[in-house]
């Protein structure tokens, strides 16, 4: 069974926000269609079921950070500023949207309130955990019958490193200098 950690981030955000469209309680407020996602943004979102991948994306954040509040999902979906020929700074995100976002997620009982040690946020449900395996499984079979390997993750990317460090430097062959 593939969880969401085994599948490209791209196809499992995609296809939850595709089925948190059937959810009765993950719906897009009025003012979604002409808000802003941050101070730092110029323009509002232009794909018009943008609501659906945020709330996919939040929930995504929230299975992998464990106990995470807006605060940190604030940094999180957060930028970088143009302010013209001054230095760009960094702001939050929209607190607004990552709230209401949660609330929804608690609604349809795939987050909920918890205190783990010091930490203290939203952490993932059972029916959150099921939601996401489910779909995740559901990728990983289409890649599998599709022929495409796995990609590459970050630690297969430090093994690869690693191993290539390994190898003295006499023995590595220098590329040739064109005359």
């Amino acid at each position: 069974m593939a969880t969401h950690t085994d599948v490209p981030q791209d196809a499992l955000i995609g296809r939850m926000a595709e089925e948190l469209k059937k959810i009765d309680t993950v719906r897009a407020p009025a003012w979604a269609g002409y808000v802003k996602t941050g101070h730092f943004k110029t323009r509002p979102p232009l794909q018009s079921d943008w609501w659906y991948t945020r709330s996919a994306a939040v929930l995504r954040s929230v299975a992998r950070l464990g106990p995470v509040g807006v605060s940190k999902l604030r940094h999180k979906y957060g930028g970088k500023k143009d302010r013209g020929h001054k230095t760009e700074h960094t702001y939050k995100g929209s607190g607004n949207i990552i709230r209401k976002v949660l609330q929804q997620m608690e609604q349809a009982g795939l987050v909920e309130k918890t205190e783990k040690g010091v930490h203290k946020g939203r952490a993932l449900t059972g029916k959150g955990h099921s939601f996401i395996d489910k779909i995740a499984t559901q990728i990983a079979v289409e890649l599998e019958k599709s022929g495409v390997k796995e990609p590459e993750t970050s630690e297969m990317a430090v093994k690869k490193a690693a191993q290539a460090e390994e190898i003295p430097a006499k023995t590595r062959k220098s590329p040739k200098k064109s005359e």
